[in-house]
């Protein structure tokens, strides 16, 4: 077998059957006796695939013939689907929340800014431009409030620390590439236990009020750049990068990555990218490079 789908629900509904497996053999070519990874939640089928067929054409069909159930499919070839590099954006991928729509409530601005950010995550507009309009229409803002926004409103996504913890264990570098402020990724990364991070940086006065961000702005370009160096630097090849996030300026590390996945990601990346996770969280990562549950190094 060369090929294989992975179906992943989310893990606090075990929503996933032995008869969707069955629907899922029946639309997959000389599969394989399903493998249970977690029971109810994450199987894998092996299987061959028709030679002109593609990995998110199969996973389509396979999501069409369950009908509509909360049920993510992963296809892929079965060699090499355990990866040693990790790049994962942060706002609304590693945490439940967009950071400067966080920063922006404390100062009453948040639905002017969160206008801008979603038009941004859809790739309606530039990421460069729209980040420096909203930074601006923060200034002045101290830097305490916005240390207080990270320690009371900051949220890990249900399973960032198995993902992160289990690919560190198993040799993988795991890095947090973000468009969002240093601020923020330095104590993620921290409570995660990335091995490294990136992001933009916020300046201040003197008297720690908020007065403007560092040029040049990290966006897409940047967190392609990133996997490009971290790729060359630990000697790897394009075959073991895994990458995550949710927004537009995301997909250009997505497509570069070997297995690129849109999480719970705009409209525009979700059709863009290798493969996407819609209904489970961030476990679904280690299920689609065949951990088994018994294997996270921490709980989801």
């Amino acid at each position: 077998m060369t090929h294989v789908a992975t179906l992943v629900c989310d893990p606090a509904i075990s929503a996933l059957t032995g008869e969707m497996l069955t629907r899922a053999c029946n639309i997959l070519t000389s599969p394989a006796r399903p493998n249970w990874l977690a029971q109810g939640i994450a199987a894998d089928i092996a299987f061959e695939p028709p030679a002109p067929d593609g990995a998110r054409a199969i996973a389509d069909r396979v999501r069409a013939a369950l009908g509509g159930a909360k049920v993510d499919v992963i296809v892929q070839e079965l060699q090499g689907r355990r990866k040693k590099l990790l790049l994962a954006d942060m706002d609304s991928t590693m945490i439940g929340q967009e950071c400067i729509d966080e920063i922006a409530d404390e100062i009453g601005k948040r639905k002017e800014i969160a206008i801008i950010t979603e038009r941004a995550m859809r790739g309606e507009v530039d990421f460069e431009p729209a980040l420096r309009e909203r930074v601006a229409l923060l200034k002045g803002l101290g830097r305490a409030a916005i240390e207080d926004v990270i320690a009371r409103k900051i949220t890990l996504t249900p399973g960032a620390l198995a993902l992160v913890q289990t690919m560190r264990k198993n040799g993988a570098h795991t890095a947090l590439v973000s468009g969002g402020f240093s601020l923020f990724t330095s104590a993620i990364a921290g409570r995660l236990g990335f091995n490294e991070h990136q992001a933009n940086k916020l300046i201040f006065g003197k008297d720690g009020t908020l007065t403007g961000l560092a040029e040049p702005v990290l966006g897409k370009d940047a967190k392609l750049a990133a996997l490009v160096r971290l790729r060359e630097k630990l000697g790897i090849s394009v075959n073991e990068t895994l990458a995550v996030g949710d927004g537009a300026n995301d997909l250009a590390m997505l497509e570069a990555a070997s297995l690129g996945i849109a999480f719970h990601a705009k409209p525009k990346v979700a059709a863009a990218a290798h493969a996407r996770i819609d209904h489970g969280d961030l476990t679904a990562l280690l299920y689609a490079q065949g951990f088994r549950r018994e294997e996270f190094a921490a709980r989801p």
